[in-house]
């Protein structure tokens, strides 16, 4: 499903053409996931590669450069994304899965891209997404290169999770900031992508339309009314069953569903929760407020803070789990734990 991240976002896009003038050797693009910042750094990077920018300094999409580009085969652009990002489709049995990260094997593979100057005689442009996928390796790797940065190169970085880089690495780039947009403007994109019920996706994803319009198209509206409706069981929650369930879920959508994805889900339950004690509204299930009210009344606040902390810890070891299932488990038993006497 398309959508027009530069209307979207023209804000934040007018404030990079006001850079083109002067551009710094990186950019660091953060914001909230699925803002759609990747696919504006995409539109930024070809429309300074585009050889005949048209309105807006938007690419023309018919030059040389922009047929390269289009195709991915622009000799000076380059995109650094884990493997997982770029490997469509399930794995084959007997296959190593591909890596969640950004390897430094993929940096050295840089090493002649950035020891040569431009083919076109313009800019070398080279994307990070997500940024916070560098492991220390690939981040210091990186760091030497932006420390000493090669002419004509701009490293545009795109992070959902800021704090997870280096302050080294944040210190050397210029900051971009891309907020939620307005409901208005989030509801006409989500209208654009012919997305029904855009008020409960959009909900959902806490105001992002990417996400918002990649969780509908993904089916996955399934999976989380099921894990809503097991969650509102409180204490009578059957942990096992939701685990098997959400572990099949997982298994059966051949990579379009994530263990990562689930946590998240959760997380936002227990934001949900922690508003709702606080004598404030629901913010993502919306339509389950009800029960979430009834549940939060039973629980003692720093119990639900407790519990949010450690999700950010279990997000992170959701990219690698020896075993989904038992990590699922584990996870549902912290929940159901809240409710004990």
């Amino acid at each position: 499903m398309n959508m027009n991240v530069i209307e979207l976002h023209n804000p934040v896009w007018q404030a990079l053409q006001e850079r083109r003038q002067r551009l710094p050797h990186a950019l660091l693009l953060i914001g909230q996931n699925g803002l759609g910042k990747f696919e504006l750094a995409r539109h930024f990077a070809a429309a300074l590669l585009c050889e005949a920018p048209g309105r807006a300094q938007q690419a023309c999409g018919t030059c040389l450069a922009c047929n390269w580009f289009s195709q991915g085969n622009h000799p000076d652009f380059r995109l650094l994304q884990p493997e997982a990002l770029a490997t469509e489709g399930e794995v084959e049995e007997g296959k190593k899965k591909p890596s969640q990260q950004i390897t430094i094997d993929q940096v050295r593979a840089l090493d002649e891209f950035l020891g040569v100057g431009s083919h076109r005689g313009g800019l070398r442009v080279l994307i990070v997404n997500p940024a916070e996928a560098m492991n220390r390796s690939t981040a210091n790797s990186i760091l030497k290169t932006l420390e000493e940065p090669p002419p004509d190169t701009l490293f545009l970085l795109v992070s959902s999770e800021p704090n997870r880089l280096l302050p080294t690495i944040r210190s050397r780039c210029q900051v971009v900031p891309v907020p939620v947009p307005n409901l208005a403007r989030a509801t006409s994109a989500l209208q654009q992508a012919s997305i029904a019920d855009a008020a409960h996706w959009l909900a959902l994803a806490g105001g992002s339309p990417r996400q918002a319009i990649d969780m509908a198209t993904a089916g996955q509206h399934g999976w989380l009314e099921t894990l809503s409706e097991r969650l509102a069981s409180g204490a009578q929650l059957d942990v096992l069953a939701l685990a098997g369930m959400l572990d099949k879920a997982i298994k059966d959508s051949k990579g379009q569903l994530l263990l990562k994805q689930v946590i998240e889900a959760l997380q936002k339950w227990l934001v949900d929760l922690s508003l709702l004690q606080c004598g404030q509204a629901a913010r993502y299930f919306l339509a389950r407020e009800k029960q979430l009210a009834a549940l939060a009344a039973m629980i003692p606040g720093i119990r639900t803070i407790n519990l949010y902390r450690a999700m950010h810890l279990r997000r992170q070891e959701a990219e690698q789990p020896l075993n989904a299932r038992l990590f699922l488990e584990g996870v549902l038993l912290d929940y159901r734990g809240l409710f004990k006497r």
